[in-house]
């Protein structure tokens, strides 16, 4: 077997694996290695909490999508525009989930549930929490 085969088949094995992560405990742990999560496609089925790359965040690492409901993909649904069909997934260095709004009961933050916004971090006071930190139900952390 040659090398390029190889890697190849060692990149799919480690893709098999990160499949197996959980986005809600993992997120920091899957964004170490975000630029071997699978790259998006057009035109590909894909299934609620598959997880891939699109584009690069604010540091410029790959931006990884988590898909909340099956689909297949379409040119005019990217990741970062279709908010009923991805979420994003993102932490700051200390491993807190970076704030995305929710698209209801399904990904709302609850209780106790720490984010960063605006360059804070923020704690939910409530369950079922979709408003943004700063207007209701969040409190500030030192």
């Amino acid at each position: 077997m040659n090398r390029k085969q190889a890697s190849l088949e060692l990149r799919k094995a480690i893709q098999l694996f990160l499949a197996t992560m959980d986005v809600d405990t993992q997120s920091a742990d899957m964004m170490e290695v975000a630029s071997v999560f699978p790259k998006y496609e057009v035109g590909k089925a894909y299934k609620t909490k598959d997880v891939f790359s699109y584009g690069e965040n604010a540091v410029g690492d790959a931006q990884l999508y988590q898909v909340l409901q099956n689909h297949t993909s379409a040119e005019q649904w990217t990741p970062d525009t279709a908010t009923s069909l991805y979420k994003a997934i993102g932490v700051t260095e200390d491993g807190i989930a970076v704030w995305v709004q929710p698209l209801g009961a399904s990904d709302a933050y609850m209780l106790g549930d720490k984010v960063s916004h605006n360059g804070q971090i923020w704690e939910s006071e409530i369950d079922s929490n979709v408003w943004e930190p700063g207007v209701y139900g969040w409190k500030t952390t030192a």
